[in-house]
């Protein structure tokens, strides 16, 4: 039978049984419930989960000294994160998309908060390195399992706001975890014999353990187990995705994860991500760092003036995936972000010794590389769908996370050689320009 023809009437017969369901008023309020009940706990969940993927970038304001640990062991350290996030990336979305979400999240948040108290015990860089690589190894899927999570939820139209309210964790995350991470530094260091370094694992890695507990309770795998929907409320929305589902098999989308290996634009796609992951971690692990220098090591006013880049950009993201969403644009949004984040690093490149100026290019180049990310991840699922999807969204997302590993060891390095930060801001930045150059050849017209 023509698959067009059962499509037409897939849209007759759910027209006929809801005819309520065609008003903007009832989508709305079925996005509204859905941005009520997901949205905010999925941020909260990121944000624990950004706080302890970076904040070893202020525990090394102190840790470093006290354990003797030189710009290199801190550098692999922070990036051997990804080497084991990137080994288990993959099949860690795949069991997610098997076993479900309600589990695997909460698996994963649970030892991930384990693994990121343990830090308090470390002494040795052999011992920074291990807890480290196993942190990351416990993290790997997470991300792309909330992006894939997303998709079972939002359609397309609707997907990349949805995103950026995620993703506006990352800036989020800043925003509380600067502040928050000088004042334990500050006022908790030697509390109990322990220095405030350790005060700052033990605490911030606590969360995840008690928040992988409610995922397990709070969360739905699919809208079809959502009880907090009305009946005819979860018929539409769960119509609204078959449809999209039954149009991009229609439309040539890529199923098998296999077939997603093959095709070029995952790859393109791959190294696009690795281009803006190369900005964001060169500012998320350093940026403490650039920020104490100039305020002349007072963790508490570090941890204040830290958040300001961060609380911009969180503004932003939100703004530009509205923007992207409003005119179902992708390549320029995120080609446009990209350059801002190049421009804010060479701001502050220029600007180095100067704060207020160096935190005015820090915020641009926040706002840039984090408004960048969400609008991003609407271009693989406009190709890829099912096991492609969870499979093609973990590649990329585990590739560009590389970046994560090779970002701070590059910095480390250069800022070894030059003594300051200036040529790494240079090098950050042209890995921008790499994905602004690529988004517009290969994605500029992209859904």
């Amino acid at each position: 039978m023509n698959p067009i023809y059962l499509l037409d009437n897939f849209y007759f017969i759910s027209n006929m049984l809801l005819p309520t369901a065609q008003t903007s008023n009832f989508a709305n309020q079925v996005y509204r419930k859905l941005n009520r009940r997901l949205l905010p706990f999925l941020v909260c969940l990121y944000v624990i989960a950004y706080i302890d993927r970076v904040n070893i970038g202020f525990a090394k304001l102190t840790m470093s000294e006290e354990l003797g640990f030189s710009d290199s062991v801190y550098g692999l350290g922070a990036g051997i994160f990804f080497i084991g996030y990137f080994l288990f990336e993959i099949p860690s979305n795949l069991i997610l998309q098997r076993v479900g979400v309600k589990f695997w999240i909460a698996r994963i948040m649970i030892v991930w908060g384990l693994l990121a108290s343990a830090m308090v015990v470390v002494n040795t860089p052999m011992q920074f390195y291990i807890l480290r690589f196993l942190l990351g190894i416990a993290e790997a899927g997470f991300f792309p399992g909330i992006i894939l999570y997303l998709t079972y939820w939002y359609p397309a139209p609707n997907r990349a706001k949805a995103t950026a309210t995620f993703m506006s964790a990352l800036a989020l995350a800043g925003v509380i975890g600067g502040p928050i991470s000088g004042l334990i530094m500050t006022y908790l260091d030697g509390v109990a014999t322990l220095k405030g370094w350790q005060w700052l694992f033990l605490i911030e890695g606590s969360p995840a353990v008690i928040l992988g507990v409610v995922v397990a309770l709070y969360l739905e795998n699919s809208p079809k187990e959502a009880r907090w929907l009305t009946e005819t409320e979860r018929g539409w929305l769960m119509m609204q995705l078959d449809a999209e589902s039954m149009q991009k098999e229609q439309s040539g989308h890529i199923i098998g994860f296999n077939k997603a290996l093959c095709n070029g634009k995952l790859w393109l796609l791959s190294l696009v991500y690795f281009s803006i992951i190369m900005g964001l971690y060169g500012i998320s692990f350093w940026l403490p760092q650039i920020v104490s220098d100039l305020v002349h090591q007072n963790l508490l006013l570090t941890g204040l003036l830290s958040a300001i880049p961060y609380c911009l950009a969180a503004i932003g993201m939100v703004l530009i995936g509205h923007s992207s969403d409003r005119h179902n644009e992708r390549g320029w949004h995120i080609a446009l972000s990209a350059l801002l984040g190049s421009f804010g690093l060479i701001i502050c490149a220029i600007y180095l010794s100067n704060l207020p100026l160096a935190l005015l290019g820090l915020s641009f180049a926040s706002i840039g590389i984090m408004s960048a990310l969400p609008v991003f991840w609407s271009l693989p699922t406009a190709f890829l769908s099912g096991t492609a999807a969870a499979g093609g969204i973990a590649v990329i997302n585990a590739c560009g996370n590389l970046a994560g590993y090779l970002s701070p060891v590059m910095v480390s390095w250069i800022k070894s050689l030059t003594g300051n930060f200036t040529g790494t801001l240079y090098m950050l930045a042209s890995w921008l320009l790499v994905a602004v150059v690529i988004v517009l050849v290969k994605f500029r017209r992209a859904p």
